[in-house]
């Protein structure tokens, strides 16, 4: 399976799983006296829009280079990312908020059963964020990561919601508000969240520099390529799933014209077998009389 189709199964999964938990935590916090599951409810509504997001994005992605996208449309990654993003501090904003009017109304104690279920939640999504971030990471998907997040940030809000409810519960009358207090507390988490997924995001469309590792593995492959000296230069940028190089490689500069050209393509078809995740290649070809940088 590739890379496209893993990483829009892995969409489908985070949609089918945040719908389940967004009904049962709803339920449960009605029922069982608890905005923090309410709380923890709306987030996971959210997480479902921006799940259908990512699945979007992913789809979109996919589409072969045209005339109009000579690179393809894997740029759409981070900015569903900055959606998800804007998701996240919508549904923080409004936790804080209603926890903020919570916490200054009398409330009726949540239900001792209510932790069974945030138990049965935490663990969940716990599993939710490794099975995603996993493929995030097999994928290079920046929105799966996102999307991962979620599952996380939504662990984390049904800890702080379980801790609430447990010093509900032991505490009793006058401790009431704890449980709207672990919600407010978890809103500052999933701001913190928001930043931590939003910047790798920006530095993705802004075509930062953040991929030394990538740059070695392909100046190390490619002075295994014979005729190719050296490398000069070398800059990786991402699109989707995909990494975008253009490098500048050292040859004898007494080769002709031709040689030079096959050298070139000898080492792209090599770089992209060797480094699958590897988009387009432009190498430019330089006289190995010119001053090499290793």
């Amino acid at each position: 399976m590739n890379n496209e189709k893993t990483a829009i199964k892995t969409a489908y999964f985070s949609i089918i799983g945040n719908t389940c938990l967004a009904i049962l935590k709803g339920l449960a916090g009605f029922f069982g006296n608890s905005y923090a599951l309410i709380a923890d409810a709306i987030e996971s509504i959210t997480d479902i829009f921006s799940s259908l997001l990512v699945l979007f994005g992913l789809k979109y992605a996919k589409r072969p280079a045209d005339e109009n996208h000579p690179y393809g449309h894997g740029k759409i990654e981070p900015l569903i990312t900055f959606v998800v993003v804007t998701f996240l501090v919508i549904s923080a904003t409004i936790i804080a908020y209603e926890s903020i009017q919570n916490i200054q109304t009398p409330q009726k104690p949540p239900k001792y059963w209510t932790l069974i279920v945030l138990g049965a939640i935490i663990f969940w999504k716990e599993i939710s964020f490794r099975i995603v971030i996993k493929k995030s990471k097999e994928t290079n998907s920046s929105s799966l990561k996102a999307d991962a997040w979620h599952h996380r940030s939504d662990a984390i809000t049904s800890i702080m919601a379980f801790i609430g409810i447990t010093i509900a519960l032991i505490f009793g009358e006058g401790f009431e508000a704890a449980d709207d207090w672990a919600a407010l507390f978890a809103s500052a988490f999933i701001l913190y969240n928001s930043y931590l997924i939003f910047r790798p995001a920006l530095g993705e469309i802004m075509d930062e520099h953040l991929y030394d590792d990538l740059i070695d593995e392909i100046r190390e492959k490619s002075i295994t390529v014979i005729g190719i000296l050296g490398i000069e230069k070398c800059f990786v940028r991402k699109a989707g799933m995909k990494y975008h190089v253009d490098l500048h490689a050292v040859v004898d500069s007494n080769i002709s014209v031709k040689e030079g050209h096959n050298l070139a393509h000898k080492l792209k078809d090599y770089l992209r077998e060797e480094i699958p995740n590897l988009g387009h290649v432009l190498i430019h070809i330089e006289p190995n009389d010119c001053t090499i940088k290793y």
